[in-house]
Parts: C-alpha cells; structure tokens; sequence
C-alpha cells in the first residue's frame, strides 16, 4: 500500500530503505480502470494506493515570466519538470473546497492510466509565491509559468488588483 503521505507499506509496516522504494517505484505501473501494478518480467501484483503514489518534495525554479522553469523532487528523487508533456493541476476537495495540486509524472493511455505526483503543501506555497495573474477565458487567475506553459492554481481574489494596476 502507499499512503497519502507518500509512505510505501509492505503487509502494514513502513518501507524504510529509500533504495528499495525506489526500486518499486521504477515497476509501478496504472491501468486504464485507475488501478496501480507493480510489475516486473516474472511478477505482477496489485498494489493498492490511498490518493496518488508520489509527492512532490521540493522546488527548483529559474528564469521568469514565460521562460520560467519549475523542476520538481519527489519523494522517491525522481525530478520533472512542468511543461506542456507534464502540468501541473489543481483539483479541490468537494466538502471543504481546499485545493490539491498534482504534477503528472507519466503520461498513460488515458487520463484514468497517468501516474501524478501530489504537490505538498509547503511546495504548494512557493508557487503561490511565484504566482501572477491573467485571464484564462474570462476568468481571472493566479497561476504560474514553466517551459513556456500557464497553469493556473486558483482564481484571483474579487477586489483585489495586481502589482502595477490600479
């Protein structure tokens, strides 16, 4: 099993070899009905998964405006970097609308098979901090640039105006 937390389990206890972990990680496959495998030339077995396998730990950013460049850690030292191949989404918990934002690691055959990563939240507030705002459509959002991309993290508070409008 792999917690919220990015915690890997092997029958209820903690995984505590990184390496090993690791290892795992480099097996984990989704199929397209949203379930997790690990998945080797001899072996295959399910793996079940509380939200999504991995976590963004860590930030590394450079450049600014449209050729800014954000390249994420996970929690298993796998880095990727945000652009059009890998966005960055926001969703929003339905009973108390907190956001959750998630990288996609890899790509699947459909939406249902993608591995995602799940940005933790002190991550989460350094894009914040890196955050400006624009219209998408005719909404007005706050979100941030990588490899030329836009990908919004929530919508830009009523009232409020941006550095240098009035």
């Amino acid at each position: 099993m792999i917690r919220r937390d990015g915690t890997w389990l092997y029958r209820g206890s903690p995984i505590g070899r990184k390496e090993l972990v690791c290892l795992f990680a480099s097996v984990l496959k989704r199929e397209s009905d949203g379930s997790y495998w690990l998945e080797t030339p001899a072996e295959r077995g399910r793996i079940d998964v509380e939200d999504v396998p991995f976590v963004a730990v860590e930030l590394k950013w450079s450049g600014n405006g449209q050729d800014q460049r954000l390249s994420f850690r996970t929690n298993v030292d796998q880095v990727v970097t945000a652009d059009a191949g890998h966005p960055i989404r926001v969703a929003h918990d339905l009973l108390t609308c907190r956001p959750t934002p998630y990288l996609l690691l890899r790509a699947g055959s459909d939406a249902r098979a993608a591995i995602e990563a799940r940005i933790s939240r002190p991550v989460y507030y350094e894009l914040a901090a890196l955050a400006e705002p624009r219209w998408v459509g005719c909404r007005r959002m706050l979100g941030v640039w990588s490899c030329r991309s836009f990908f919004t993290l929530g919508e830009f508070p009523v009232g409020e105006s941006a550095v240098g409008e009035e």
